[in-house]
Order: structure tokens, then C-alpha cells, then sequence
């Protein structure tokens, strides 16, 4: 796929003042600094079209971005940033819950993992919640250019089987570096593969 254009569309805490055109969405999601900024920037192609913060966790807000005048790539809050005050977490977790949940446009959830860690208890329990919910999701290893192939490989392909160990399957799963551009290709052929099947239950 080739992206033509992009560009920030609006902002909002409740999914039902969202765009409501019938367009495929795709939502970017995972813990604070996991560096969903730098990849929305890299399959795009517009480096400062999601800003990223030095202030982990600083994103509060569903950002959406129109992509070749078509469809969508929605930003959404970090989760598991502990320096927040625990009614900012219920806050932050009923935005994120409520869009994923209620959002029919939404066609895929690709879940951001930070490649060079173990899995991570937030991380195992909110895919589980997904699984339990039926939402569409993919795993995307993130920063794989922060150690050598050989350990990246390592490190991603234990993760994976661990995840077996309590899964019946894998859902697609994406390795990336927003420095390198590796794994931008398979991502936007995936989306674009998605884009061609008709969304179900948006008027």
C-alpha cells in the first residue's frame, strides 16, 4: 500500500463523538513509551503527525487520522502508566474499554509490545480481556532495532510461546522498528487486506 496522505482529523474522550462515517478503523494501543507515536509516524510516513511526549503516559485522548482520504488510524491512551492518580487510570481505562468495546468501525486493535521485555502481567491480562471479548487484535513487537537480530528473534519467539502455553492460537503478529521502517510493509498490506472486507453492522 502506498500512503498519499494523512492527517489528523479530531480528537475526543468518548467514542460517540468519533468520526461517524462508515471507514475501517485501525487503533494503535499498549503501555506508556512502548513508542506508539514513532510507529503511527513510520507507516505513515509524516513524522510529527502523532507527537511523541517525553512525558510517558501524557496521551489522554482517541486521536483519529485519515489516511489516503479512506480510512482510519486511531491513536489511543497508554494504559498502565503508574505514576497516574488512581481515579486518572479508572478515567483513562473506561475511555479505552468504551471505544473498543462500542466502536463498530473498529476493524483491528494491534497491540504494542515492547520487544527487548519478558511479557508483562498488564500486558497478558489486557489481551486476555480482548480474547474474552471477542476483539480483533494483533501483537506488534516494537523496537527490534534496540538489540541484534538474533536476540530479537529470541526474545519475541519466547514471548509467543509463552502466550501458547494459554492460547489456543496466535493472532497475527507483527515484528517493527520505526528506525529502520522494518515490518511497515507487512502492516499495511495486512490493513489493506482488511480494507477490502465490507464492515459489518455500520451503517
Amino acid at each position: 500500500m502506498i500512503i498519499n496522505t494523512a492527517r489528523f482529523v479530531i480528537s475526543n474522550t468518548d467514542y460517540r463523538k468519533c468520526p461517524g462515517e462508515a471507514r475501517h478503523e485501525y487503533a494503535f494501543i499498549g503501555r506508556s513509551n512502548v513508542g506508539k507515536s514513532s510507529l503511527i509516524n513510520m507507516l505513515t510516513g509524516v513524522k510529527n503527525l502523532a507527537m511523541t511526549s517525553a512525558t510517558p503516559g501524557k496521551t489522554m485522548l482517541i486521536n483519529h487520522f485519515l489516511v489516503n482520504d479512506s480510512w482510519y488510524i486511531v491513536d489511543l491512551p497508554g494504559y498502565g502508566y503508574a505514576r497516574r492518580s488512581k481515579a486518572d487510570r479508572d478515567r483513562l481505562e473506561g475511555i479505552i474499554k468504551n471505544y473498543i468495546l462500542g466502536r463498530e468501525q473498529m476493524t483491528n486493535l494491534f497491540v504494542l509490545i515492547d520487544s527487548r521485555h519478558k511479557p508483562q502481567k498488564i500486558d497478558l491480562e489486557f489481551m486476555e480481556w480482548l480474547g474474552e471479548n471477542g476483539v480483533p487484535f494483533s501483537i506488534v513487537f516494537t523496537k527490534m532495532d534496540k538489540q541484534s537480530a538474533t536476540a530479537g528473534e529470541s526474545q519475541t519467539g519466547a514471548y509467543l510461546e509463552q502466550l501458547l502455553e494459554s492460547w489456543e492460537e496466535l493472532p497475527p503478529v507483527f515484528r517493527t522498528s520505526s528506525e529502520k521502517g522494518l515490518g511497515r510493509d507487512a502492516i499495511l498490506n495486512y490493513i489493506e487486506e482488511m480494507n477490502r472486507l465490507p464492515l459489518i453492522g455500520v451503517e
